[in-house]
C-alpha cells in the first residue's frame, strides 16, 4: 500500500512567536501549530491544563434531574443498581460511580453483561433479573441511549433510570428520566467527544458541586477515567485532555491497589499512553472477550494486593487466549479473502461459524487496516450473526448502517467502529447493500494519508528534542504521536527480524549513524539495499536497550530519494 505524504504548511512567523512566548523549541511550536493549537489559552490548556479547565457539568442535558435523584437515593438508603459494559470504558465507569456512591454511603450494586452470551448494551432478560432484585433506580454507564424497549420495561414495572452514555441516539430517544450525553441531538455541552468514564466523570463533579464536597472527591478519581478515557480511543482534545493528562499524572502515583498491580505486572517502565493503550488496555478487554467481565471490575475495586495480584495472573492468561483465538480468525479471514477478488471490492464483510466473537473486532481492525478498507466480521451461531466493524477516516460506518438497517436485527456504535446482529438469511443482502454504500462513497481511490509534522535533520536526533516532544503528551486519536521526515539518508545496514515481520535499519547522515526500526514492515527488507538513499517517514522515541538509552526512529513509511 502506497501511502501518501501530506506535510502541514509553515505559518513560520506563528511558529517563531509561540516558540519565545512558551519558551519551547521551534519543533514543537510547529507540531502545535498544525494541530490548531494557536491561541495563548489554547497552548496553555493544552501544555499545562488544570481542574479549572473542566466545562460546567450541569451544562450536559438532564443532568440536574439526574444528580437530584442519586442524592435522593442517597438520602434514602434506596436499593440501586450500575449497569454497565464489558469493555475498559464500561469497566471504568462502572468502577468511578460504585466507588463514589460507596463513599457517600450508598453501596450499590452492579451488572455488566456478558459479551458471548448478552452481546452490548442493555437486555430484556437483564433487566428482569434486575427488576426481581427490588432495585428502585438503575443507573446505566457506557450504554444505554439505544435502549428503548428496555427502558419502557423499567417504567412499566417501576424502576427509575438514568442513562449515561456517550454514544450517538438514534431518532427517538429513551423515555428514562434523566438522559445523559453530550451527543444528544439538543444538547448544548461544549464538549461532545467525552468517553463513557468522561460522561461519568461529569456526573460525579456534578454530584460533589451540589452537595459541596471538596473538589478533591471526584477529582481523586482521574486516574481510572483516564484509562477509560485513552483506551476507548475518543479524541485526546478538549475536556478529554483535560482528563488524560491530569488522570496520567494521577496513574504515576495511583491509590488503585488493581490499577498499580497490572501495570507493574504488565512489564512498562514508564507511564505514559502506550502503557494504556498497549499494557492496560488490552487485559481488561480480554476479560470482556473471553466472556470474565467481571474480573476485570473486581481488579479495581479490590483494596487486597494479594486478591490483585491473583486477579491480574488471569487477566494475562485471558489475553494470551484472546491472541491465540485472534491470530487463528486472522487467519482463515485471508484464507477467505483469497478466494475474492479484493482488489475490486470497495469494502470487505466476512463471516465464520467458528468464529469467537468476543476479538472479531480486533481481526476486524487488523484486515483493515492492512487492505485500507472498511471491514464487517460476523460470527455465526446457527441462524444469528453478531459481528465488528472498523473504518477508515472519511467513511461513516455508523450512517452506512443506518442506510443498510433493513437487513439488520440490531447495531450501533459511532463512525470508525460498530456492533451489529444479522440473520444468516439477510447476511447476502446486507453483504451486499453496504458494498454498494462503499462504492459509493468511491472508497477504491481512498489513499492512506501520513501527516508530515515536519523535515527533521541530525540536529534533532538527541534525547532533548525526544523528551520535549513528550510534552505533547498522551497522544491519542486527534492528536497522534508526531511524524517527522528525515531526507537523504544512506542505508548503511537493513535486515527483517521476527521471521521477517519487522524492519531494523542503521541510517547514515555524514558521520551520525542512526537507529530506526520498522515495525510489520519487514518486507521492505526485499525492497531496499545497503547503500540506497532514502527518505524516512517515522516519530522519534527513546529505546531503552540494556542500560543505554538510544535516539531511534520509529519508521512509519519509507521512500527512495529524489
Amino acid at each position: 500500500m502506497n501511502k501518501k505524504w501530506e506535510y502541514y504548511g509553515s505559518d513560520n512567523l506563528k511558529i517563531n512567536e509561540i516558540s519565545n512566548k512558551f519558551n519551547i523549541s521551534k519543533l514543537l511550536a510547529k507540531v502545535l501549530v498544525n494541530r490548531e493549537v494557536v491561541d495563548d489559552e489554547q497552548i496553555k490548556v493544552f501544555l499545562s491544563p488544570t481542574r479549572n479547565d473542566f466545562y460546567d457539568p450541569f451544562l450536559m442535558p438532564d443532568m440536574e434531574i439526574a444528580v437530584n435523584r442519586i442524592i435522593k437515593a442517597i438520602e434514602k438508603n434506596e436499593k440501586v443498581v450500575i449497569y454497565g459494559d464489558y469493555d475498559v470504558d464500561g469497566i471504568t465507569s462502572t468502577t468511578v460511580l460504585k466507588k463514589f456512591l460507596a463513599e457517600r454511603g450508598l453501596d450499590v450494586g452492579y451488572y455488566i453483561p456478558n459479551r458471548l452470551e448478552e452481546g452490548y448494551g442493555l437486555n430484556k432478560e437483564a433487566i428482569k433479573e434486575i427488576i426481581d432484585e427490588k432495585y428502585t433506580l438503575m443507573i446505566t454507564v457506557d450504554c444505554g441511549i439505544s435502549g428503548i424497549e428496555e427502558i419502557e420495561i423499567c417504567n412499566k414495572l417501576g424502576i427509575d433510570t438514568i442513562i449515561t452514555d456517550h454514544h450517538e441516539q438514534l431518532e427517538e430517544l429513551p423515555k428514562a428520566l434523566a438522559v445523559i450525553d453530550a451527543k444528544r441531538k439538543d444538547s448544548t455541552y461544549p464538549f461532545r467527544n467525552l468517553a463513557g468514564c468522561g460522561v461519568v466523570f461529569k456526573l460525579i463533579q456534578a454530584i460533589s458541586i451540589k452537595l459541596g464536597l471538596d473538589d478533591k472527591e471526584y477529582l481523586k478519581y482521574l486516574d481510572i477515567v483516564c484509562v477509560g478515557t485513552i483506551s476507548d480511543i475518543v479524541p485526546l482534545v478538549d475536556e478529554n485532555r483535560v482528563i488524560a493528562k491530569l488522570g496520567l499524572m494521577l496513574v504515576k502515583q495511583t491509590k488503585n491497589i488493581g490499577l498499580k498491580t497490572l501495570i507493574h505486572e504488565s512489564g512498562y517502565k514508564k507511564i505514559d499512553s502506550n502503557t494504556i493503550s498497549f499494557g492496560v488496555a488490552p487485559r481488561i478487554n480480554a476479560c470482556g472477550r473471553m466472556g470474565y467481565q467481571n474480573e476485570a471490575l473486581k481488579l479495581f475495586l479490590t483494596d487486597n494486593i494479594e486478591e490483585a495480584r491473583k486477579i491480574t495472573a488471569e487477566l494475562n492468561r485471558y489475553n494470551t487466549q484472546r491472541q491465540e483465538k485472534e491470530k487463528e480468525i486472522f487467519k482463515q479471514a485471508i484464507e477467505k479473502l483469497e478466494k475474492e477478488d479484493i482488489n475490486n471490492l470497495s469494502s470487505i464483510v466476512l463471516c465464520g461459524d467458528n468464529w469467537h466473537h468476543g476479538v472479531i473486532g480486533i481481526v476486524a481492525s487488523k484486515i483493515s487496516e492492512k487492505f485500507f478498507k472498511p471491514t464487517i466480521l460476523i460470527c455465526f451461531d446457527g441462524d444469528e450473526g453478531k459481528g465488528s466493524g472498523r473504518s477508515l477516516p472519511g467513511f461513516d460506518l455508523h450512517d452506512a448502517l443506518v442506510k443498510s438497517s433493513e437487513y439488520l436485527e440490531k447495531y450501533g456504535g459511532h463512525e470508525m467502529a460498530v456492533g451489529v446482529s444479522v440473520k444468516k438469511d439477510k447476511y447476502n443482502d446486507f453483504k451486499k447493500k453496504f458494498e454498494e454504500i462503499a462504492i459509493s462513497q468511491d472508497i477504491k481511490n481512498f489513499v492512506q494519508v501520513l501527516n508530515i509534522d515536519g523535515i527533521i535533520t541530525s540536529k534533532d536526533i538527541s534525547k532533548e528534542t525526544v523528551k520535549e516532544i513528550e510534552k505533547l503528551e498522551p497522544f491519542g486519536e486527534k492528536n497522534k504521536t508526531p511524524i517527522f521526515v528525515y531526507k537523504n539518508l544512506k542505508i548503511d545496514s537493513i535486515r527483517a527480524l521476527s521471521e521477517g515481520k519487522h524492519l531494523k535499519l542503521i541510517l547514515k547522515d555524514d558521520n551520525l549513524l542512526i537507529n530506526a526500526i520498522g515495525f510489520n514492515l519487514g518486507y521492505l527488507s526485499e525492497e531496499y539495499t545497503i547503500g540506497d538513499k532514502i527518505d524516512v517517514a517515522g516519530e522519534l522515541e527513546i529505546n531503552n536497550f540494556g542500560h543505554q538509552e538510544i535516539v531511534q526512529i520509529n519508521i512509519k513509511d519509507i521512500m527512495k530519494s529524489i
